[in-house]
């Protein structure tokens, strides 16, 4: 029957009719709800847009997306036009009065949140804009937040997906972001809540909601943006100047262009800066879309249909952020074994000859190869479920051939020409999919599925009708997609699916043909996995199926794309992924190829496919024995050797979400190197593959991230790290390196996985640079579904740490029926070769062959064969080094190979400046006598050991060696032992200190955090850590050495992190172990590097790498030198004494020096007053100066607590004596600052003048008593030169320092103060000058090393081996001798006890001596507690004095170095510290002075002091701005003076240190381990100083906790990381850490009014809002407050907005009855201001009105001084806040 054909008339009239029944319809349905539906704006209202005065160009957001902006279309929108200055900016952007707002508050629900959201008054951009939107937050979990924007009245399109359910609450309590509204216009702001950062703020454009037109904006924390697709990205990281991507399935070629692609991928990875965290966003809409990435930096979203269902995942990492995407959407399928084999494909197989041509030329090559990929060729004219009868005749029998040689076949389904599509949303479709598919494989075998061109692409535009035009077709916007045509290659957009309209479920068609071809699998191969491979995707699909890159190109720009490819489909779930290899398009070059085919070798789907019409590409078509084959054979025998290690990774990803091919950046996310790197990419975290990816070069730039890193071939490890380095890699050859840390499991290689699955097993270990390595393997029979969730496999756990291998078996549910065993280990990294092996399996033990054990030592691998570890079993493996560890043998100047060879070493020369060429054989030192047993006590254990006589004695003929050792070990406590080493045939000297040795208890050491032994060939003493089973004392190392004057001993040290030793000037407080040598003898030598100065400090404190820290002191007091060695490894060689060796275990740093005080006494308490800040100057000219200067200070109101006079007020520098003629008014001038609330304090030198004319009682009255040291041989005075001038002598100063000493200078004798005495005229000198010459509150004690002008004597030395000893130590003027500066080391003391002693031995003494007797002195004569200051120390000395750090520079580098100062003398016990303030030398400069005086306002010993000659540098000796600057800082000193003073009582009843390296609290971070310019108070408060002339920003580490900022209460965001903070010229960066309460003081000018003032707190929050904090109080100046219990201690807790003050102890003579409690802050309380504050105190509540909230700062301010609240009584303060 014909068609009536219509006239154009007619159709026209049809046309009206329809329009006016549509019409008619809406009106009756508008009229029928009465509701207003979706609108077109009545844009004829009056809108005036209002325009930014002044927005950046990146900051705009384009508000004409599509072509054809101009000024009239973008105002008639309601935008703003303004052309940008430069860029690619839009010139048309949003107003800011467009978009939505919020009217009511938001409604909390179970799962989170919901409100309304109200369109503002504006023109429509499109049409059909919605005039109310339902905004909804969920809560989800604490790192996953939802929320989702639709229309309030009508439900529109969402993606119904399979893995992403409905969240039904409840909310997490306790997330880790926090989420924003902003009102009007509408925004959500989500930030990070730890660090504050903003990561997704919308609030920066206005958010449009149309029908068909959806967008929205969100500003992002950085420019690191990873994701989005599916397109090709040229780079891994996204560009965003204005880079548009569009987001809609599409057949189409990637070649390069800003197309859309085969997937559509909504989600993006973005980091936060250098602090590793990263977050991830998916927005869940299948519609299509383009996403713009913007400079500010932002992203723009734009689709048109279905909803904004946007996910926000917080990740600590990289890969946490993937683990969480993919756990929401689905995590990646389990391929099966044999799928990760080499696969080869191509389109173009003529016929079946040609396929098994191929399949033929391959084998004969022995090329590793389990796969055989058909294209449509196979078919019958390219029909599903066919295949070619003629071609393809002998198929079935081709796919059995395959299976008999243990390949596998996968062929591929796609749609012929003219065709239908099948609706995968309809189950009886799918139903059909799946008879039809299982219905072929009966035919044909295969055992995978490749579905192609499931975009859904189609050769005709929509239909072959075309497609009808309207809304759905020609959507009033359309993205930047290919061919801005929505049906271009593919359907109508109104073509109607089961599920729904295509134009929505289009992007969804390849998911829904993944989703039936997966019930395919489950019926076709029941229980086992086989594979899926499709080209289009969609998030949650990687759960079910792999996924190639698409139809490339054989050109070097596709090999490149491929890696960012890969990278991402990472990021979106499918780490089964790579690129066809060669190129699918072109003829591929031999070396293109090649190159390919190496780094494809490396693609977890390995598969080489090309088009019809090329010539054939697979490996053997280049010819049996080219190079391209002989390089890909190897480079996959590699894949295959390393297939346990992939399929290992695939289990990861398939269970816990964590990628396969990973970008360096997920490993190294800190490095801001790696963020970019895309030509480079990793399996795992550890197999890192670096790629030729150019022509014509075999040199490679490559990024070496911050690890060991080894060759995978060679084993040798890369010396390059965390560095971008030229590798050269040959034409046949690929960058292939493993990480240091990781335990790889191989298998031997075989042609395909079936047989490779039969080979035994292996281990590769790389150890990283602490010999540790870690690794893991999952095992089953390779092919069955749910293995893992039904327990039917193998787990392995391997570690290796201390030279053992722990093969641990996890789970052992799976039994391999080729009875697999481990029967190979390479271990990359080992130092030395292997003496033996030793293999355990339960109850038995193997040694393995020695033919079994191979080291190559110039490459460091180690390789253990013949092994037969059965799978299933648990084994360790545990080899012994022969360690050579190199200690120098020729410690002195000239070191030569004869004198070398002649000690018995051997000379060895290289290339490293610093490292010696003369060290120890391996044997050289003492070995065990075996015919004496070693000794077991109940408290420790001894041996005796003999000097190992096959080498010669050191220093033969000039001392003597000691044959026989004895060697005494005692267990002191659980956490303390003593070893110490001596001669028990001759009495040696010994240190005549007592120190404070706990009493031993019986028992059985259970509890004992320490093991030692004893090992031998060469002796030593092990000291392992049990709970760690860190090695922390290791001697067995040769070149022990013991002889009357040289004694060696060396130690391996558990890591480089070494901290201690003094006194010398340190440049970093972590040693530097590169072979530097420290001296220690006490010496008057101002601080320089690498020389002794003032005391002799043998203790260091060593920190382990599972982050215990120990401390080890040498007692010995002979002068030594120590070097440190990078083995790491430590040396001491000393020249007399014996080795008394102390350790304790910590395990934390404040546990080392706690336990180390416990042994050489706890620090002084320093009466209050000496925490205030002091003034002294050598050369003040006369009491006037002095009273001028304390007039000035007072005026200037800075708080001042103490005066100093130095050498200057003596006659002639005598002690004891005032100089009547410019000083005869000073001790009324200190009596009347004392009356004022002042303290003075004076100096003394030990020197005593022999030369006065004149009775000189000092020198009269030490003679008479016998109190000067001597000559050994007789009574004679040894005469030595100081600072005492002769009588009646005019000193001519234009002299040189020489011509002066030896003209000017008296004859002094030195008081020998280990006599008893000694210490009685020692104290009545001071006691006769107190009562009748000098009132004073303090003693500083110079010089006292013992200094001397001369060396020796003034009549030189007589004994020259005590002097120039065989070896001399690495001491400053070391080649003048041990006299240089100081007494003849022949010079006799007498002990207490009256035993002699040369001064050699007791040198370092000298100044220890001197300090407890001034302290007995002083608090005997004064009645008060009074403060010591000595300049020489010795372990010990800390409980009688404080110290200040010598006489410094006024220098840059030396506030730097006090620092590094002070905290090493708090590890040695000393908490009373400083350096003077603007430097001692030289002329400092008002900006080095004034950033000094910043720093030393926070010394605990704060003193401003400067030497003769140079300008005055205290503060009033500057301008106005100086001595306000000084005002401020020192007013904060002193309000902070009584936490300062708790902190001086932890420290010395508790043994804590005051100044505390940032290492000590935060251990656990290694970031700190290295931080010496910022020190802590205690552990509440840290300083970060500037230190740099110039600089007004300091760069500053941030550890892990809340922080404040002092000045502003504010918290700040950064925690673990670096940050620069603003420091100009008037301030100091202060912090306080949160969970401290901080007590505090009103200030004034000095402690003795400041102690009258109300008492504060800073109550400084904590995360979980509390804090906890202590006072101690005293009266400020008794002796022994603390040990008589006349104090005062109160903790303080806060918590759940109440502070709470608990009494531990009070005692009525603390004073603490006078003090007033009068305010409180609380920082960190909270956006909502309190509503009232109470106060309970003596059982009574108080209401307080005085009282602010701050909400910038959120700090709660409380005042009470109008009531009477003593700190002696409790107390309890609780604030109400309203939410």
């Amino acid at each position: 029957m014909a068609r009536k054909t219509f006239s154009n008339l007619e159709i026209m009239l049809i046309v009206l009719f329809i329009l006016v029944v549509i019409v008619a319809v809406v009106l009756i349905a508008l009229l029928a709800t009465n509701q207003p539906g979706t609108t077109c704006k009545d844009t004829t209202q009056p809108f005036t847009p209002f325009c930014p005065f002044s927005i950046h160009d990146n900051d705009r957001t384009n508000c004409h997306p599509e072509n054809g902006a101009s000024r009239e279309r973008c105002e008639a929108r309601g935008c703003c036009w303004k052309p940008v200055s430069s860029g690619n900016g839009p010139w048309c952007f949003f107003a800011l009065n467009i978009g939505y707002k919020i009217k009511e508050s938001q409604k909390k629900t179970q799962t989170g949140f919901e409100t309304q959201l109200y369109r503002l008054p504006s023109p429509s951009l499109y049409g059909n804009d919605i005039e109310r939107l339902l905004l909804t937050g969920e809560r989800q979990t604490a790192n996953r937040f939802r929320f989702k924007i639709t229309d309030a009245n009508k439900r529109r399109f969402e993606v119904a997906h399979e893995n992403i359910k409905s969240f039904e609450g409840p909310a997490t309590s306790n997330p880790n972001y926090e989420v924003e509204l902003n009102k009007n216009p509408f925004g959500i702001i989500i930030r990070r809540k730890s660090t504050r950062t903003v990561l997704f703020d919308t609030s920066v454009a206005p958010l449009q909601f149309a029908d068909q037109y959806l967008q929205i904006t969100a500003r992002l924390p950085s420019h690191n943006i990873y994701g989005l697709g599916e397109h090709v990205h040229k780079h891994y990281r996204h560009d965003t100047n204005w880079k548009t991507w569009p987001i809609f399935t599409r057949d189409a070629f990637p070649n390069g262009g800003m197309h859309n692609l085969y997937g559509h991928h909504t989600f993006f990875m973005c980091l936060e800066g250098e602090s590793g965290l990263a977050f991830g966003v998916f927005l869940l809409n299948s519609n299509a879309m383009e996403v713009e990435l913007q400079p500010s930096p932002s992203v723009t979203y734009r689709t048109i249909g279905g909803v904004l269902d946007f996910y926000i995942f917080l990740g600590s990492s990289p890969e946490d952020v993937v683990r969480e995407y993919l756990t929401l959407i689905g995590k990646p399928l389990m391929p099966a074994y044999w799928a990760l084999g080499f696969q080869l494909s191509r389109w173009g197989y003529k016929n079946l000859n040609d396929v098994e041509a191929t399949v033929k030329r391959n084998r004969k090559i022995n090329l590793p190869y389990d796969v055989q990929i058909t294209d449509i060729d196979y078919m019958e004219n390219k029909k599903d479920f066919t295949y070619d009868l003629v071609k393809f005749r002998n198929l079935p029998q081709f796919a059995h051939d395959l299976h008999n040689h243990g390949q596998r076949y996968i062929i591929i389904l796609v749609w012929p020409g003219e065709t239908v599509f099948p609706d995968y949303t309809n189950p009886q479709c799918i139903n059909w999919w799946v008879e039809e598919c299982a219905k072929f494989h009966q035919k044909i075998k295969y055992d995978g599925l490749w579905i192609d061109m499931n975009e859904v692409s189609s050769f005709k535009k929509g239909s072959i009708k075309g497609c009808v035009k309207n809304q759905w077709n020609y959507p009033p916007f359309i993205p930047r997609i290919l061919d801005k045509l929505m049906y271009s290659k593919t359907l109508c957009m109104d073509a109607k699916q089961t599920g729904g309209m295509h134009y929505d479920l289009h992007s969804l068609y390849g998911h829904s043909m993944i989703l039936a071809t997966e019930q395919v699998i489950n019926n076709v191969f029941p229980g086992n996995r086989s594979i899926i491979l499709s080209r289009s995707t969609f998030a949650g699909s990687g759960k079910y199926t792999g996924h190639w890159l698409g139809d490339n190109a054989a050109n070097w720009n596709d090999i490149k794309w491929a890696i960012p490819g890969m990278l991402e489909f990472n990021l979106f779930g499918f780490p089964y992924v790579g690129a066809d290899i060669c190129g699918f398009f072109d003829n591929s070059t031999e070396e293109l190829c090649r190159r390919w085919m190496q780094v494809g070798a490396f693609y977890p789907f390995c598969r080489n496919h090309n088009a019809e019409g090329y010539k054939p590409q697979d490996p053997a078509s280049y010819g049996e024995n080219s190079l391209l084959v002989n390089s890909s054979k190897h480079y996959l025998n590699i894949r295959y050797t390393l297939l346990p290690y992939l399929y290992t990774l695939f289990h990861k990803a398939n269970v816990y979400g964590d990628t396969v091919v990973r970008p360096l950046l997920h490993e190294f996310p800190s490095d801001s190197a790696t963020w970019a790197v895309d030509r480079q990419f990793l399996w795992g975290p550890a197999l890192l593959i670096t790629p030729v990816l150019d022509p014509g070069t075999e040199n490679v730039t490559a990024y070496v991230p911050d690890a060991v890193w080894y060759d995978y071939e060679t084993g040798v490890a890369i010396s390059s790290r965390k560095q971008f380095v030229n590798m050269h890699i040959p034409g046949d050859k690929l960058g292939l390196h493993v990480r240091g840390g990781f335990i790889f499991p191989t298998q031997q290689p075989a042609k395909t996985t079936f047989y490779s699955r039969k080979n035994p097993l292996g281990l590769l270990i790389a150890l990283d640079e602490k010999g540790k390595a870690s690794g893991e393997l999952f095992w089953d029979d390779g092919e069955s579904r749910d293995t893992f969730q039904n327990e039917v496999y193998t787990a392995y756990q391997f570690t290796a740490t201390e030279n053992l291998l722990d093969i641990k078996v996890l789970k052992r549910g799976y039994i391999d029926p080729n009875n697999l065993k481990f029967g190979e280990i390479r271990i990359f990294g080992i130092k030395n070769a292997l003496a033996s092996v030793i293999v355990k399996h339960g109850q038995g033990v193997t040694t393995l062959s020695p033919e079994n054990i191979n080291y190559n030592a110039k490459t460091k691998v180690a390789q253990l064969t013949g092994l037969q570890l059965e799978l299933g079993e648990s084994y360790s493996v545990q080899w012994n080094s022969l360690v050579f560890e190199k200690i120098d043998c020729h410690p002195e100047e000239n070191a030569n190979e004869a004198a070398c060879i002649e000690r018995g070493c051997k000379w060895v020369s290289n290339s490293k400046p610093s490292e010696p060429y003369c060290f120890y054989e391996d044997d050289y030192g003492y070995i065990l006598n075996t015919n004496k047993r070693i000794t077991q006590r109940e408290n420790g254990m001894s041996a005796e050991i003999k000097r190992n006589t096959a080498y010669p004695e050191r220093y033969k003929g000039q001392t003597p060696t000691v044959e026989i050792l004895q060697v005494d070990v005692t267990y002191l406590s659980d956490n303390m032992l003593n070893f110490k080493i001596f001669d028990p045939h001759a009495k040696r000297f010994e240190v005549p200190i007592q120190l404070n040795i706990p009493s031993s208890k019986p028992d059985d050491g259970s509890t004992r955090l320490y093991e030692v032994t004893f090992t031998n060939f060469p002796f030593g003493i092990q000291v392992k850590r049990k709970s760690t089973g860190a090695v922390i004392w290791n001697s067995q190392v040769p070149g022990f050495t013991f002889t009357d004057q040289f004694i060696q001993i060396s130690t391996q040290l558990p890591s480089q992190y070494i901290y201690g030793f003094g006194e010398t000037e340190h440049r970093s407080f972590k040693h530097d172990l590169n072979w530097n040598t420290w001296g220690m003898f006490a010496k008057d030598q101002p601080p320089g590097y690498k020389m002794n100065s003032y005391g002799s400090q043998p203790f260091y404190m060593g920190l382990e790498e599972n982050f215990s820290a120990h401390g080890v002191l040498l007692l010995n007091s002979n002068a030594m030198d120590v070097t440190l060695q990078p083995t790491p490894s430590l040396t001491y060689r000393t020249i007399g004494g014996i080795l008394d060796f102390y350790m304790v275990l910590g395990p934390t740093p404040e546990n080392v020096v706690e336990q180390y005080t416990t042994l050489i006494g706890r620090p002084v308490m320093p009466p209050y007053w000496a925490l205030g800040f002091q003034l002294c100057r050598y050369g003040y000219k006369n009491t006037q100066e002095i009273e001028n200067l304390y007039t000035d200070m007072r005026n200037a109101e800075i708080p001042y607590d103490v005066q100093y006079v130095d050498i200057e007020y003596m006659e002639r520098q005598l002690d004891f004596s005032l100089d009547v003629n410019d000083f005869q008014n000073l001790p009324n001038l200190f009596d009347k600052m004392r009356s004022e609330g002042m303290r003075t304090i004076i100096i003394l030198d030990p020197a005593i003048s022999g030369n006065e004319t004149k009775h000189y009682e000092a020198f009269t009255t030490g003679l008479d008593n016998n109190v000067f040291i001597k000559w050994s041989d007789n009574s004679d005075i040894v005469w030595g030169k100081v600072w005492p001038d002769f009588p009646n002598k005019t000193v001519d100063t234009s002299k040189d320092w020489d011509y002066q000493v030896e003209h000017f200078r008296s004859y002094t004798a030195f008081p020998d103060f280990f006599r008893n005495v000694t210490v009685e005229w020692w104290h009545t000198a001071i006691k006769e000058y107190y009562n009748k010459s000098l009132k004073f509150d303090g003693l500083w004690i110079d010089m006292n090393e013992p200094a001397n002008f001369v060396h020796g004597s003034v009549n030189g030395c007589h004994d020259i081996k005590l002097n120039k000893p065989p070896y001399m130590p690495a001491l400053q003027s070391r080649h003048i001798g041990l006299q240089h500066k100081t007494l003849c080391m022949e010079s006799e003391q007498i002990l207490a006890d009256g035993t002699p002693v040369r001064h050699y031995d007791v040198h370092n003494l000298y100044g220890w001596s001197q300090t407890k007797p001034t302290l007995d002195s002083l608090q005997n004569i004064t009645g008060e507690r009074g403060v010591v200051v000595t300049r020489s120390t010795f372990p010990t000395s800390g409980q009688w004095a404080g110290h200040w750090l010598g006489d410094n520079t006024a220098a840059w580098d030396q506030m730097h170095k006090s620092i590094i100062g002070m905290m090493e003398f708090s590890l040695f016990g000393m908490s009373y510290t400083g350096a003077d303030i603007c430097g001692f030398f030289r002329n400092t400069t008002y900006e080095l002075c004034l950033r000094w005086m910043q720093l030393g306002a926070f010394y605990p010993y704060s003193r401003n002091h400067n030497g003769l000659g140079s300008f005055r540098q205290d503060p009033v000796a500057w301008n106005k701005t100086f001595q306000n600057i000084t005002r401020n800082i020192l007013r904060i000193r002193y309000k902070l003076l009584p936490f300062l003073y708790t902190l001086m009582y932890e420290a010395h009843h508790h043994g804590s240190t005051v100044i505390r390296p940032l290492l000590h609290e935060f251990f656990k971070d290694k970031k700190t381990w290295d931080i010496d310019r910022q020190f802590l108070w205690g552990g509440a408060m840290m300083i970060s100083p500037a230190l740099e002339e110039g600089v007004t920003t300091v760069r500053a580490y941030v550890p892990d906790s809340r922080w404040y900022d002092w000045f502003t209460a504010k918290s700040i965001p950064q925690r673990r990381k670096w940050t620069h903070m603003p420091t100009p010229l008037d301030h100091i960066n202060l912090h306080i850490r949160g969970g401290y309460i901080i007590p505090w003081q009103e200030p004034a000018s000095t402690t003795y009014y400041s102690r009258k003032n109300f008492l504060g707190l800073i109550v400084a929050l904590d995360d979980n809002q509390a804090a906890k904090g202590r006072l101690f109080w005293d009266d400020g100046q008794s002796i022994d407050t603390i040990e008589r219990g006349e104090y005062f201690l109160a903790e303080f807790s806060a918590a759940n907005s109440t502070m709470k003050a608990k009494i531990l102890h009070n005692s009525q003579k603390s004073t603490a009855n006078e003090l007033k409690l009068g305010y409180l802050r609380v920082w960190g309380v909270g956006h909502n201001p309190p509503t009232n504050v109470t106060v309970t105190y003596e059982n009574t509540s108080h209401t307080i009105i005085s009282f602010q909230h701050k909400p910038q700062s959120q700090e709660l301010f409380v005042e009470m001084t109008d009531k009477i609240f003593y700190i002696d009584k409790l107390v309890t303060i609780f604030w109400k806040t309203t939410p």
